[in-house]
């Protein structure tokens, strides 16, 4: 299937005529605390996978400690830099579930002991400048006909989450995963300015 595609809703998704590349000149592994630690000293955040334990859904803040011993991959974030507090070493990890989660999308997890399989199964990547240039993919005749590409039109809007008895993890249920209104606890959490505004550049990251 083609790696780039856009989709509109009630039809069939498509490959665009043409599109941003995005490359790496080269990557690879860093496993293990002290070549994480090192990797990240020398050139910034690394990927990770790592285990996905239902505790974690619910963490809020602090330095979390999975006590089930889960380890199984089934989750990607991004190891941003390490710490110490009271004693306990940790990773700050940014996650991907949005600044209402967490310390504001990020959490600390225990550094030394592979907690969630952490430690086991990162990489690390030197991004190649396509940006500058605006470098683009064109698109072939042969990649947009590709018979492995999918054109289903798929139900719009997308079936809602009905939930059942033994349906706690709505991403492996089969009816849908939509839900028709969401809401937090204390209320949405507003962290960050909204696309049209404007901010003064002295508020801004150096």
């Amino acid at each position: 299937m083609s790696y780039c595609r856009d989709c509109k809703p009630g039809e069939a998704c498509f490959v665009p005529d043409q599109y941003y590349i995005y490359q790496v000149e080269e990557f690879g592994p860093a496993v293990g605390e002290q070549a994480m630690m090192n990797e990240i000293h020398k050139r910034g955040p690394i990927a990770c996978a790592v285990a996905d334990p239902d505790s974690l859904l619910e963490y809020t803040d602090g330095i979390y400690y999975d006590t089930t011993g889960r380890d199984s991959e089934d989750h990607e974030i991004s190891v941003v830099g390490w710490g110490e507090e009271n004693g306990i070493k940790y990773w700050r990890v940014r996650n991907s579930w949005g600044s209402h989660w967490g310390e504001e999308g990020f959490f600390k997890v225990v550094r030394g002991v592979n907690n969630l399989g952490i430690e086991a199964d990162c990489s690390w990547a030197v991004p190649k400048d396509t940006w500058t240039e605006g470098v683009m993919h064109k698109t072939t005749d042969e990649e947009r006909n590709d018979p492995l590409n999918d054109k289903t039109v798929y139900e719009f809007p997308q079936p809602e989450f009905k939930e059942t008895e033994g349906s706690e993890d709505f991403l492996k249920e089969k009816d849908g995963c939509r839900v028709a209104e969401a809401f937090f606890t204390n209320g949405p959490i507003e962290k960050s300015s909204r696309s049209w505004e404007t901010l003064p550049v002295d508020l801004l990251p150096k």
